[in-house]
């Protein structure tokens, strides 16, 4: 069982959507925040991102930016240097400013004109300097309920793919470079698919960059031998009348050794995932089948629709059938 596809999949509210940016010196673009989120792909020449929220993490290369030798005043996150085949990753789709320089003053998005092409639309400003292009974008994940993995990602995530790093993110960003650059028959398809797999690429990165010594969260259980199956057994049949003691056993440890340790990792005890994954794989059934209410119960391991219906308002606020009536209305 994938869990990461999994999870980001049980977030997804649509395809991403995203453009291409070219910059000449000098020049500034000013990103509001948007739902979900953010991602940019450098893809020839360098940039800067400065982050406009504060406490923004850098992720695994960069600084949390409250060092006076950069400048910045106290919770005024660092400007984060940028380089070609470099991946940007926000995951709160947080309000920032690319600029050729940090002292560039910034347009607002808003305010300039993005041509239409294929396979993208292509947004252009600046001077007549040095070329800076970008693929930008969002992915539209629901970050009314995020899932605790996602959720516990650094606010930024700064992943360079030079110098043999993330072979397989470099080559997503290599192709997508070389789709944008010289489109030919095909690109149109093409380059939607590879924008929104580099989803999973930014993250498998993320992941694999952490340490296994020091590695925490997530990052430490889907990889623990022991909390990792039950993370397994629930993502594949969350049906079964799972309990703590039956996890524990497919894990390997006590009752108590292996609440304890899916706790500390996952962020919440087993058997409040469990109900979390339940009530997230009813409402994609909900939004995307046309399952009645007694299948989706008995998939999601309720024995009656009325102990579903109860279980489901408890937890979204309202009955299934107005979930997705909503739902689909939207």
């Amino acid at each position: 069982m994938d869990i990461l596809t999994e999870a980001l999949g049980s977030m997804r509210t649509a395809y991403p959507s995203s453009v291409r940016t070219e910059g000449r010196a000098p020049w500034a673009l000013r990103l509001p925040p948007v739902l979900g989120a953010g991602f940019h792909v450098v893809l020839y020449g360098t940039c800067w991102l400065l982050p406009l929220s504060t406490g923004t993490g850098t992720g695994t290369d960069g600084d949390t930016g409250n060092d006076p030798a950069n400048g910045n005043g106290p919770g005024r996150p660092a400007p984060v240097p940028l380089s070609p085949g470099d991946v940007v990753f926000l995951r709160d789709g947080g309000g920032h400013v690319l600029a050729d320089h940090p002292d560039s003053p910034p347009v607002d998005a808003h305010a300039c004109r993005v041509d239409g092409g294929s396979p993208i639309g292509t947004l252009t400003l600046g001077g007549d300097g040095a070329r800076t292009s970008l693929l930008c974008g969002n992915y539209h994940l629901d970050q009314g309920r995020p899932h605790p993995m996602v959720r516990q990602l650094p606010a930024l995530i700064h992943l360079p793919t030079r110098h043999g790093r993330h072979p397989e993110l470099a080559a997503a960003v290599q192709l997508l470079g070389t789709e944008l650059e010289r489109p030919r028959i095909g690109s149109a398809g093409i380059v939607p698919a590879l924008i929104d797999s580099l989803l999973l690429y930014i993250l498998r990165a993320w992941f694999e960059d952490q340490p296994a010594a020091t590695a925490a969260g997530w990052a430490a259980a889907l990889r623990d031998a022991a909390v990792a199956p039950a993370l397994a057994a629930i993502h594949e049949t969350p049906a079964t009348a799972w309990t703590v003691e039956s996890l524990a056993d497919r894990a390997g440890l006590s009752r108590a050794a292996f609440a304890r340790r899916f706790t500390t990792m996952v962020g919440e005890p087993p058997m409040a995932y469990l109900t979390r994954w339940r009530m997230t794989t009813a409402a994609r059934l909900l939004r995307e089948s046309e399952a009645p209410l007694t299948s989706v119960a008995a998939q999601t391991g309720y024995g009656s629709e009325y102990a579903f219906a109860k279980a489901f308002k408890r937890e979204f606020g309202q009955a299934p059938g107005g979930y997705r009536r909503e739902a689909r209305a939207a």
